[in-house]
């Protein structure tokens, strides 16, 4: 399995763009973000939220799960969903500090929209202004750029661990198939020469022609069949365990690609906003000096392209947490088909 050359992440974007699950997501994180008492919302209440399944749901269902029978399996399936949870936190947090971005910048919009038609009367609304807004802290400050290397660190291991299990998985489903395969044949020849060499013995007895009849109608095929049975290896559990481990690849993989474009969004908005607050000082430092002024009509120039940066890390944050639930909900679809199957 190549998971790298199987996917198109532009697509899934795309497609994810238009699903129903995005707009209905979206409009649920809006609400909560927007909502009264979001301001000084409990980040991890928020992000639990967000989260589906929940963590509590899926240590539930991989404790009744078929895979839980193998501690490895196990193991590496509950740090996948782990990871998730994890990074659906640092996206929910991304959020908050998003929202607080625009509603920061809402204080010197004011300032930018009468810049072109400035005139004295108006040097104490906009120094005002200029002022409440350097004193903001910067939201991105409180992010750490050490959790975004070391979500990618726990993916990338994880989605080597994933893939070199799976290859385990395929080699022991060929194997087993081969096994059986022989086994079969085996088994076939094995009750022929049963029933040959009991006609053989009988030939040399007195009993030949009265026991002949009786050992050539031997239960062949029940014995053969008792004998299939013990043919213990089967590829049912493995095939099953096999695509639980592609899917969690796969959602792996993307959410890689995902959580390096948002880490490179973060960290040039949090570039910019510092080079913003660094104008508008230079502004209040220098206001009577009328360079100050083609300053902030610069800063009204790349205000446009600023906003539509903020947008972009959104629309990147929303998807990436309907990635995250959604490759969560088809592990635990594969996990769930998987059980009350005897596949063993």
């Amino acid at each position: 399995m190549n998971v790298c050359k199987s996917l198109n992440v532009n697509e899934e974007y795309l497609c994810a763009l238009r699903t129903k699950s995005y707009a209905d997501f979206f409009t649920k994180a809006q609400l909560l973000v927007n909502s009264p008492a979001s301001p000084p919302y409990c980040h991890n209440t928020f992000s639990e939220i967000l989260l589906e399944p929940g963590q509590e749901t899926i240590t539930t269902i991989l404790e009744s799960a078929t895979l839980s029978k193998k501690s490895d399996l196990k193991a590496l399936i509950l740090n996948y969903f782990d990871i998730s949870a994890e990074a659906s936190k640092i996206c929910s947090h991304l959020l908050i500090s998003i929202n607080q971005i625009q509603s920061n910048y809402k204080l010197i919009q004011g300032v930018l929209n009468i810049i072109d038609d400035y005139s004295p009367e108006q040097l104490g609304f906009i120094i005002s202004e200029l002022r409440s807004f350097i004193v903001l802290n910067n939201p991105f400050s409180s992010l750490d750029k050490q959790d975004f290397k070391l979500i990618h660190d726990k993916y990338s291991l994880v989605l080597y661990l994933l893939k070199s299990k799976r290859k385990k998985v395929a080699r022991k489903i060929k194997l087993i198939k081969c096994f059986n395969k022989a086994s079969g044949i085996c088994v076939t020849a094995a009750c022929g020469l049963v029933a040959t060499a009991a006609i053989v013995v009988a030939a040399h007895t007195l009993t030949a022609l009265v026991m002949g009849p009786a050992i050539l109608s031997l239960p062949i095929n029940p014995l053969k069949k008792k004998l299939l049975n013990f043919r213990f290896l089967r590829s049912g559990f493995l095939r099953k365990v096999g695509e639980q481990l592609d899917v969690a690849a796969k959602g792996t993989y993307i959410l890689n690609r995902d959580f390096d474009t948002v880490s490179r969004l973060v960290a040039r908005l949090q570039d910019e906003i510092e080079h913003n607050k660094a104008m508008i000082q230079f502004c209040l430092e220098r206001r009577e000096d009328k360079f100050s002024l083609q300053v902030l009509r610069e800063l009204k120039k790349s205000d446009v392209g600023f906003r539509k940066q903020v947008e972009e890390l959104e629309e990147h944050v929303y998807l990436s947490l309907v990635t995250i639930n959604r490759a969560r909900a088809l592990v635990v679809k594969e996990i769930a088909a998987s059980c009350g199957e005897d596949l063993a």
